[in-house]
């Protein structure tokens, strides 16, 4: 049965000395926003660290990241699932459940959108890109006693928020459950533990909240990454220069006193909330959260 509770999320993971999302335009230096100096992360990208997890779990992915033809995929799932048009085998994925899909194949068409949405993820904090330079491991001619150099960017380091959305509407037609969106959070936190690539080495979740609303509720608290902020171990606004500084997230506290502030004005609105930390990242702001919510708040470390 589709799910029929909102759910809201806030994702912060950390990066050091590796590359958070490429731009392939730009020879693969770390996607920023040049005026704040914050590192950027595509949705996409927090995507395919969930459907990466779910392939290695053995769940149905549409989007399988091989290089593939559509009408190749969909071949594939019509005969792994004994069905007979696009719609049906779609619908037996877990990524298309959650994250829509638009079809084209042959005299099928049809576009779902998907019920769960993420912003991009920004870091909560200024950050620099470098880039360092080494040596292959192969030389480029045979009779050449010199290797070439390859030159790469990384991130010495990054706290990065990610904000994303659980509209019960659209799972109406996509079909996704509450069991998908209960493996989406999951995903997102092992997944990025599982980040194994050489650019990718460095990253780790940090904390996940989720928020679930009661039966009926549509509106949102929206942008939890926006209503929260880093702060020096005394509790003071970062310089530009201490941003940039940042190595590790024993250097900052976490103040969610903004975002608190946000849900206890919705406390009638919420069925539960839940949260998983790696317990290194210090937080400002729970106690009230506690305080309030009770039993409905989940808090575990993992």
């Amino acid at each position: 049965m589709a799910f029929s509770n909102r759910r809201e999320y806030l994702f912060i993971y950390s990066v050091k000395d590796a590359n958070p999302n490429g731009d392939p335009l730009d020879a693969n230096h770390p996607r920023h926003d040049e005026d704040t100096g914050q590192i950027l992360v595509s949705d996409v990208r927090v995507k395919r660290t969930a459907r990466d997890q779910w392939l290695r779990e053995g769940k149905d992915v549409f989007v399988d990241g091989e290089c593939k033809t559509l009408a190749d995929r969909v071949k594939e799932l019509k005969t792994k699932f004994g069905v007979d048009n696009g719609e049906a085998a779609l619908s037996r994925c877990v990524d298309t459940r959650l994250f829509g899909a638009t079809f084209a194949l042959g005299k099928e068409s049809f576009s779902w959108t998907g019920p769960m949405q993420f912003k991009w993820g920004r870091s909560l904090h200024r950050a620099e890109a470098k880039l360092v330079q080494g040596t292959a491991a192969f030389a480029t001619k045979s009779e050449s006693e010199q290797r070439s150099f390859r030159n790469e960017y990384i991130v010495p380091f990054a706290l990065i928020g990610v904000y994303g959305i659980a509209n019960q509407y659209p799972s109406k037609e996509t079909g996704a459950t509450d069991g998908d969106l209960d493996e989406l959070t999951l995903a997102l936190w092992k997944g990025t533990t599982n980040l194994i690539t050489r650019s990718k080495v460095g990253h780790v979740p940090r904390m996940l909240m989720e928020v679930t609303y009661v039966d009926g509720f549509d509106g949102a608290v929206g942008s939890l990454d926006e209503k929260i902020a880093l702060k020096s171990l005394g509790g003071k606004a970062l310089s530009d220069d201490e941003q940039l500084a940042l190595r590790s997230p024993k250097d900052v506290r976490l103040n969610m006193t903004g975002l608190v502030t946000k849900l206890v004005a919705h406390a009638n609105n919420v069925e539960k909330i839940r949260i998983f930390t790696d317990g290194e990242l210090e937080t400002d702001g729970l106690d009230e959260l506690k305080k309030t919510f009770g039993e409905k708040l989940d808090i575990g470390t993992r």
